[in-house]
């Protein structure tokens, strides 16, 4: 609710309204998220693989433009995996892609169950 400061003199008969908080035209940017099936589908291939110890950590981000999941072996390295949504590409190449460490999109596509099937692939990775 606007707050508003009436000006005038002190009978009140002329008087006008100032609107001091104006209502702002623009809204607020609508943030990119994975909803939580895509959620559940990308934690599943995840846990997998920490299982076997291949992966330890894990980042979330939801920007304005796309949402990323960043899969790392050690926490201070650079994300091995990126499992990224970015709602744009969803009519041309696919909402859903998984980039490597390089920035190599190893997969793209409309489903997000069928891009995952790349991580579930045994993959070498050198530590250095």
């Amino acid at each position: 609710m606007a707050q508003v400061l009436r000006m005038g003199n002190v009978s009140g008969k002329s008087s006008n309204l100032v609107q001091l908080h104006p209502k702002s035209k623009k809204a607020a940017p609508e943030i990119i998220a994975f909803h939580k099936t895509e959620l559940y589908m990308i934690l599943q291939v995840y846990s997998r693989r920490v299982a076997t110890g291949e992966w330890r950590d894990y980042a979330i981000d939801m920007l304005t433009d796309r949402a990323v999941f960043s899969i790392f072996h050690r926490t201070s390295d650079r994300p091995l995996f990126t499992v990224e949504k970015n709602p744009k590409l969803a009519k041309k190449q696919g909402a859903f892609s998984v980039v490597n460490a390089t920035g190599q999109i190893l997969k793209r596509g409309h489903e997000l169950k069928n891009v995952l099937k790349v991580l579930d692939k045994k993959t070498k990775f050198t530590t250095v």
